[in-house]
């Protein structure tokens, strides 16, 4: 059996989403000292809708794969939808990944919701603060 799935094949070899936004609206970065991946997500907004979406992912297959997957997911999205992304999720529609990197799944969920913290606060809009726990660099 492969340690990859096609799909985690696809969206490294085809990534989606790549690239930067100049007019961003929200930026998140998060990474992880361990395994030194690193993932910047662009989000733009419009009405409340994540109407384009880039990413830039320096790492591992998994970890472009999941940037890219999940930029996929949130694009078109209300806000309110995009914060609802789990990684979790992310990994099902990757058709899985090796358990030894679940992390970068985890990775491409903080870094959505860094990016939507950051056009709130540079928006003025105010949240709930428990909607963004502090990332966590994970020892896997």
């Amino acid at each position: 059996m492969p340690l990859y799935s096609d799909k985690v094949m696809d969206h490294f070899r085809n990534p989606r989403n790549v690239g930067k936004l100049d007019d961003a609206d929200g930026i998140g970065e998060v990474g992880n000292a361990r395994c030194g991946d690193i993932m910047k997500i662009y989000i733009k907004v419009e009405n409340d809708i994540i109407v384009d979406v880039k990413f830039n992912t320096f790492g591992c297959g998994s970890a472009i794969a999941s940037s890219s997957m999940a930029t996929e997911m949130i694009k078109g999205k209300p806000i309110s939808e995009a914060l609802e992304l789990t990684n979790k999720a992310v990994a099902e529609a990757l058709d899985g990944l090796p358990a030894h990197k679940l992390h970068c799944s985890v990775l491409a969920e903080e870094a959505i919701r860094a990016a939507i913290k950051n056009y709130y606060d540079t928006h003025g809009i105010s949240y709930d603060p428990a909607l963004f726990p502090e990332p966590h660099d994970e020892e896997e």
